[in-house]
């Protein structure tokens, strides 16, 4: 594992207890319709799924890669997109000396076939008209994945909901979806953003640069008497320290679905 709080990593660690997803999983062939960069040590991939059913906002998948010789290789990736298209978006970030995610961010080519598992997952999901309760939303580095379809279906639905989403990164520039979330804040429907970043901020910006703390998670998230649906997705450290935050602020923690990336 590595000890970075704020590092997207390359498998995910699934929490116990998960619901079922509403669609049933399945093994897909995809190929990959687009490849442009997302940040500067990660890349984000379209992929056509003609079989693709749909997914909700905030499950995963599973890629396969199938070598020559017939050698293969899979991880789980948070799905960045939603709805009932066959087109599926994933945004990944390299992990050192990881056996998947380097190829994916720096060899896989427009029209690589693979294959995809799923739709994964049906515990960490928001869907639009399901609930009036507050929702905040905390992220770290790659860790944005599962939530920013969370926040492009509440800004497409016009929901009324309550949305706030704290982010913390490294830079300006490991900011994953930077002109989605934008997009996000522009939209009716409400949502405040919160970045934290660890080491250097964006010019003139007057926020304070330094890793997340315990008193700067408490002033930038809704409080517990809000009764707000809680989402938390990063790497395992980075997410056991909120998680310990969040219950000495006065969260309850049986509502906060976490969701958290180690290494492979």
């Amino acid at each position: 594992m590595s000890s970075s709080p704020v590092d997207g990593l390359e498998a995910r660690v699934t929490p116990h207890g998960t619901a079922p997803a509403r669609r049933r999983p399945a093994w897909h062939p995809a190929t990959v319709a687009a490849v442009t960069p997302e940040t500067p040590d990660a890349r984000r991939l379209v992929l056509d799924v003609p079989t693709w059913p749909g997914n909700d906002p905030g499950q995963h998948l599973d890629v396969r890669l199938t070598a020559e010789d017939g050698y293969q290789a899979s991880r789980s990736y948070s799905i960045a997109s939603s709805g009932e298209g066959t087109r599926v978006t994933l945004a990944v970030d390299r992990v050192e000396g990881g056996e998947v995610s380097p190829f994916l961010v720096d060899a896989i080519e427009v029209g690589d076939a693979l294959d995809v598992h799923g739709p994964l997952g049906g515990w960490f999901v928001w869907r639009p008209g399901e609930s009036s309760r507050p929702v905040q939303l905390i992220a770290g580095g790659s860790g944005i994945v599962p939530l920013l379809p969370m926040v492009t279906a509440h800004a497409e639905a016009d929901d009324a909901t309550p949305f706030r989403l704290l982010y913390a990164t490294r830079t300006p520039e490991d900011v994953f979806f930077r002109e989605e979330l934008e997009a996000a804040q522009h939209a009716s429907a409400p949502l405040e953003v919160t970045h934290v970043f660890s080491r250097r901020a964006p010019l003139g910006s007057d926020e304070p640069v330094g890793r997340l703390t315990r008193e700067r998670l408490g002033a930038s998230v809704l409080g517990p008497d809000v009764g707000a649906l809680v989402y938390v997705c990063g790497s395992t450290p980075f997410v056991e320290q909120v998680l310990r935050w969040l219950g000495e602020l006065g969260h309850d923690l049986s509502e906060v679905r976490a969701e958290r990336f180690g290494g492979a």
